[in-house]
C-alpha cells in the first residue's frame, strides 16, 4: 500500500513538473519575451606614460571619476626640456652653416684669397733670388753648405704656401660643393628630427584619462620613478557598459544581433535600462556555474553581449541582472508545421 501511494505522488509531482514546464514556456510565448541571465562586465584599462621619468603629481584617488581627456597625472620633464634645448641649439647652428653654405663665398673673402695668392707669389720671388745668389757663391765657396740648404729649405716653403693658397683661391671663386650643401642639409634634418622627437617626448609626460571612468586603483604615488608602460592608475571605463549572458540552444533562433533588450537588477528593481544586443557567439559552450535561471538549463549555451546604456553609472562589475528580450513568432517553426 505504501509503495503504491509513494508511486502514486511520483506521477503527480512528475505531471506537476511537466505542467509547470509547459506552462512557463506558453506562458513565455505569449508574452513574446525571452528572459535570460546574467552579469555586468565593465572594462578596465592599465594607464601608464609612454616614456620614463620620475611621477611629480597624481591628481585622482581611487574612486574619483573621470572624464575623456582629463589630465590626471605628470612626469617631471626638466631632463627632457634641457635635451631640447640642446638639439634646438644643434639645429640652429646646423642651419647657419646650410646658409652659409647655399649663400657661396663672399666677394671680401675672394678679394682676399687673391691678395694672399699675391703675397705668397712675392715671397716665393724672393726665395728665389736668395736660393739663386745662394747656388751661386756656394760654388764658389763664399757661403756656406747649411746656408745653402737653408735658402732651398725656404724656396720650397715659399712654393707650398702659394700652391695651398692658389687652391683656395680657385675654391673661393667656385663656392661649396654640391656633396657639401647635401651633406649639411641631411644633418640639419637629422638634428630637426630629433627635436621634433623630444618635443613628443614631451608631451607624453603628461597622462589622461582615455574615457570617461572610475579609478579602481591608485597604484603609484609621487616620487616614485617609473618605467614606460608601468601602470600608475587602474581605470574601470563607464562607456561602452556590457552584459554578459547565455541563451540555451532551444532559444538560438529566436534572436539575433541588433535587437533591443530591457535590464533589471535587485539593486535597482524599479529601474529598467535599455540595451541591444551586441554580439553572439558562434560557438557553443557548456552553461558557466555562474549562470543561475529558474528553468532546467541546458548543457550547451551561446554566450551573448548587450551593450547596455547607464547614464547615473549605477551598475557594478559583477552584478547580476535580468534581461528581457522582446521576440516575434518563430517564423522557422511555423513554416516547418505547415509543411508537415
Amino acid at each position: 500500500m505504501k509503495k503504491k501511494a509513494l508511486i502514486l505522488i511520483v506521477l503527480i509531482l512528475a505531471g506537476l513538473f511537466v505542467y509547470y514546464h509547459i506552462h512557463s514556456r506558453q506562458e513565455k510565448k505569449d508574452t513574446g519575451i525571452l528572459t535570460i541571465y546574467g552579469n555586468v562586465d565593465i572594462r578596465e584599462v592599465n594607464l601608464s606614460f609612454r616614456v620614463p621619468g620620475l611621477v611629480k603629481e597624481m591628481n585622482l584617488e581611487e574612486g574619483n571619476n573621470t572624464k575623456k581627456g582629463q589630465i590626471i597625472a605628470y612626469l617631471d620633464r626638466n631632463q627632457y626640456i634641457d635635451q631640447l634645448n640642446e638639439s634646438n641649439a644643434q639645429v640652429n647652428a646646423q642651419k647657419a652653416q646650410l646658409d652659409k653654405l647655399l649663400a657661396g663665398t663672399r666677394n671680401e673673402e675672394i678679394a682676399q684669397a687673391k691678395a694672399l695668392v699675391q703675397e705668397r707669389e712675392a715671397a716665393l720671388s724672393n726665395a728665389e733670388d736668395i736660393f739663386n745668389r745662394n747656388s751661386k757663391s756656394y760654388k764658389s765657396g763664399i757661403v756656406s753648405q747649411q746656408e745653402y740648404i737653408n735658402s732651398v729649405k725656404q724656396k720650397d716653403e715659399a712654393q707650398a704656401r702659394l700652391s695651398y693658397s692658389r687652391e683656395a683661391l680657385i675654391q673661393a671663386l667656385n663656392g661649396p660643393r654640391i656633396q657639401d650643401i647635401q651633406a649639411a642639409r641631411a644633418s640639419l634634418k637629422a638634428s630637426q628630427a630629433r627635436s621634433s622627437s623630444l618635443q613628443k617626448t614631451i608631451s607624453y609626460t603628461t597622462l589622461s584619462a582615455p574615457s570617461n571612468g572610475t579609478v579602481l586603483t591608485r597604484i603609484k604615488e609621487p616620487g616614485t620613478y617609473v618605467n614606460a608602460g608601468e601602470s600608475i592608475y587602474t581605470l574601470a571605463l563607464n562607456s561602452p557598459k556590457w552584459i554578459q549572458a547565455y541563451v540555451d540552444e532551444i532559444d538560438l533562433g529566436k534572436i539575433h544581433s541588433g535587437m533591443k533588450t530591457q535590464i533589471t537588477s535587485d539593486s535597482f528593481p524599479n529601474k529598467i535600462y535599455s540595451g541591444y544586443i551586441g554580439f553572439i557567439s558562434p560557438t557553443a559552450e557548456f552553461t558557466p556555474k555562474s549562470v543561475e535561471t529558474p528553468e532546467l538549463r541546458s548543457s550547451l549555451v551561446y554566450r551573448l553581449r548587450i551593450i547596455v546604456k547607464d547614464p547615473q553609472n549605477q551598475l557594478r562589475q559583477g552584478m547580476p541582472v535580468t534581461v528581457g528580450i522582446k521576440i516575434g513568432p518563430n517564423k522557422d517553426a511555423k513554416a516547418a508545421g505547415k509543411n508537415r
